[in-house]
């Protein structure tokens, strides 16, 4: 997998798929995304894309007291890795890139900078300090997958409630959702 750390030194994509998320612990949820995103670039001859944030968007804005990350930026690639994505892109995320628009950050970044063709998203994801609907690439010739919500035995999975899990020692039920060991996941909120 290669690894790239902004958006000015990226190379041309060839068809490339892509998916934006924090990503933190790359849970079974964060999996169903990956292996759509795979599919869609192995469909297309092209290449699978995850674009994350390094710090995580809520420790960047003062909104992290007490939050303790599941995965560092080190073992989320690792992860993502495994899962056999193509290329990580890591967004530095600072107050001002939380305050680009959604229209902003989609034709900026996703079109001019990544040449996005296909978007695998959330059933539930928005661009932007404005809260963009994904479904406004359509407009530009995006493809747009979505991939409905995960649940385990009734159980939302999402990052912030394997967090709870965990922090409460119910490591069993976080490791569940999780889909792999928490192994030594770092307390950190840089």
């Amino acid at each position: 997998m290669r690894i790239f750390h902004g958006f000015d030194s990226l190379p041309r994509f060839i068809h490339p798929a892509v998916t934006v998320g924090s990503y933190d612990g790359v849970h079974l949820g964060h999996q169903a995304l990956i292996r759509t995103l795979k599919e869609e670039a192995l469909r297309n001859g092209g290449e699978s894309i995850v674009v994350t944030f390094e710090p995580h968007p809520r420790i960047a804005l003062g909104r992290a007291e007490g939050m303790r990350l599941l995965t560092s930026l080190d073992e989320k690639a690792e992860l993502l890795a495994r899962a056999g994505v193509d290329n990580l892109v890591v967004i530095p995320f600072d107050r001002e890139f939380a305050r680009l628009t959604g229209e902003e950050f989609m034709q900026g970044f996703l079109i001019r900078k990544l040449g996005i063709e296909t978007l695998v998203a959330g059933y539930n994801h928005r661009f932007g300090h404005d809260l963009r609907s994904c479904e406004d690439l359509k407009d530009r010739g995006v493809r747009i997958i979505r991939v409905e919500a995960c649940d385990i035995d009734g159980q939302k999975v999402s990052s912030t409630v394997i967090r709870r899990l965990r922090d409460e020692g119910r490591i069993e039920e976080a490791e569940r959702l999780l889909g792999h060991p928490l192994k030594s996941m770092k307390q950190n909120t840089k």
